[in-house]
């Protein structure tokens, strides 16, 4: 299949669903280079266990690679914005494969994990997932019982799933 590159400027009041729908097409691209506003470039490639790194950047991370390029003030448009801007490439690289997950799954977990940020990751996964259950998975995964989802890596999450499913298939 050829895959694209795609480049763009994205309208900063819809920059996560134009993202979001970009991941669903990724086995149609190969990077992703847009300006976005500076805070969402942060998110976007923000690391586990900062207050930036939520669902937004644990989903791009699990498409790409994400790579801060610069930033831009509002000066350099006309007329300048109110918010300074930030351009990201990421490079499509799907980490499904290495951290062992299928993407719906693991992608409708990550939206369950991150669901209330002010919650810890067991009361997030209650709504789908024995208390019980959930205790045993992050035990398994040596995770502490009050993470919340931004301090998880990529790894860790993928383990505690692995682990929930093995429970529901028994």
């Amino acid at each position: 299949p050829i895959r694209v590159r795609v480049v763009g400027n994205l309208p900063y009041y819809i920059t996560s669903d134009i993202l979001l729908a970009l991941f669903k097409a990724h086995r149609n691209i190969e990077t992703i280079v847009v300006m976005v506003q500076l805070e969402v470039a942060e998110r976007l490639a923000a690391k586990p266990g900062g207050s930036e790194y939520g669902l937004l950047s644990a989903t791009a991370q699990l498409y790409g690679t994400v790579e801060n390029l610069f930033k831009l003030p509002p000066g350099a448009f006309n007329p300048p914005p109110k918010v300074h801007s930030g351009v990201v490439r990421i490079r499509i690289e799907p980490q499904f494969e290495k951290l062992n997950v299928d993407e719906t799954g693991f992608i409708e977990f990550l939206k369950l994990s991150f669901g209330q940020k002010r919650k810890t990751l067991i009361n997030n996964l209650r709504e789908k997932y024995d208390a019980a259950a959930i205790k045993q998975a992050l035990a398994a995964a040596k995770i502490r019982p009050d993470v919340r989802a931004e301090a998880l890596s990529l790894e860790s999450a993928a383990e505690i799933y692995k682990s929930l499913l093995a429970g529901q298939n028994k």
